[in-house]
């Protein structure tokens, strides 16, 4: 598995249309984007951006140089994380962030929302890497796929994420960084009509951005 430098097409044309605004600065421009994308992929549409957690690294972009450097530090941790998880996860480089995929069926079981054991091994590795570098917030989103109603998938998705979140405080990573959000089925990957599709929607999504320390080491050329 390698870790991925992605430019998707919706985050380049959301760039080139706000690049366009003069009046609004980079993280105002980034938010702007970060807002549109989440929107847009609960809104179904998410093909041109992806999914939520591509939205939300668009949204803590900031671009130029303080950007350049940030990326530089993500390319590192993202190295890290391959490393420290193998199999167990999909690491991609996006912009200025980083995101981290476990399918479900590493960490639960159906329909469930207790980690397996196995995958316990797993996160922990992962907080270790989180706890190195401390200068990050971290998003969580719980997926699911179409079985079953919403009454079911959303409550399970935002369980899925809260656990998530619940071990890797547990293992020393700061709940202040930690934010958790349950997409239900809104936002698949891969169609719901196969079986195969559905155990790639059936997933745990990471975004790791910056998070203000490391803006402002970065925009004082100090990472």
């Amino acid at each position: 598995m390698k870790v991925k430098n992605v430019l998707t097409i919706g985050l380049l044309s959301f760039s080139l249309i706000f690049s366009g605004c003069k009046s609004l600065n980079n993280t105002t421009k980034g938010a702007a984007i970060g807002t549109v994308a989440g929107a847009a992929v609960g809104a179904g549409v998410g093909k041109l951006l992806g999914n939520v957690a591509v939205g939300a690294i668009a949204g803590a972009a900031v671009g130029g140089t303080t950007g350049a450097l940030i990326g530089k530090k993500m390319d590192k941790q993202a190295a890290e994380l391959e490393a420290q998880l193998g199999e167990n996860a999909a690491v991609e480089r996006i912009g200025e962030g980083i995101k981290v995929t476990f399918e479900s069926g590493i960490l639960f079981q159906t329909g469930k929302a207790i980690l397996s054991e196995s995958s316990k091994d797993a996160l922990t590795k992962f907080s270790k890497t989180l706890i190195e570098y401390p200068d990050t917030d971290v998003m969580i989103y719980g997926h699911t796929d179409s079985t079953g109603s919403d009454a079911i998938n959303q409550p399970l998705s935002e369980n899925r994420a809260k656990a998530v979140k619940d071990f890797l405080t547990s293992k020393g990573v700061d709940a202040k960084r930690i934010t958790t959000q349950g997409m239900g089925s809104a936002s698949p990957v891969a169609s719901n009509d196969t079986e195969a599709g559905r155990q790639q929607n059936r997933r745990v999504e990471v975004a790791i951005t910056a998070n203000e320390e490391m803006l402002k080491k970065a925009q004082a050329g100090e990472l």
